[in-house]
């Protein structure tokens, strides 16, 4: 069985993390583990940009981003793969620079530590030099940073599918099995 966090902070990109959440639910639930840990803020963008509050009706095990106790701030909890979608550049910056303050940078923390899978789904534009930077320190540190930056190849036409250009790589970068859109073939 594969285990997953899903990590969602106050960045701008709700949308991202709706979407991965509910393409998570379609998986047997024998082949993935999910827990979820959000932010205060997350939540506050979450009904600012999608205007409900249904991240309270999320499936999985929820934790607090001050909950120490869950599985996934040890190693020992065997987490494989973390996904942070949106990332702030305020928590990229504490992964960057080892600054374990809450739930969600302690994880990624023990991620890293263990050369597990850590995905962090940037949002931000443009960066500045600070930013470049963290994301450099990170990828130095075997992190993969996924900028939330939508491909076009497959000609989505609504919302939903610019934001599963995204979600869907993220998904292969997890190693979880999809069916999407490839290069080099038609369109469904």
């Amino acid at each position: 069985m594969q285990k997953i966090v899903i990590a969602i902070t106050g960045a701008s990109g709700a949308i991202y993390a709706k979407q991965i959440l509910t393409k998570l639910q379609r998986i047997q639930p024998k082949e993935l583990e999910v827990a979820v840990v959000m932010t205060e803020n997350s939540k506050t963008v979450w009904k600012t940009e999608l205007g409900d509050t249904s991240y309270q009706e999320i499936p999985f095990t929820q934790y607090s981003n001050f909950d120490f106790s869950a599985a996934f701030a040890s190693g020992s909890g065997n987490f494989g793969t973390m996904i942070i979608i949106p990332c702030s550049m305020g928590t990229l910056g504490r992964i960057a620079h080892g600054i374990s303050n809450d739930l969600i940078s302690r994880a990624a923390d023990v991620i890293l530590k263990e050369r597990r899978k850590l995905i962090c789904v940037a949002r931000e534009t443009p960066y500045n030099l600070v930013h470049i930077r963290n994301m450099e320190t990170i990828t130095l540190a075997g992190g993969i940073i996924c900028p939330a930056t939508p491909s076009f190849y497959s000609k989505p036409q609504t919302a939903d599918e610019i934001v599963a250009t995204v979600v869907d790589r993220v998904l292969d970068l997890a190693g979880i099995a999809i069916d999407t859109y490839r290069w080099g073939t038609q369109k469904k």
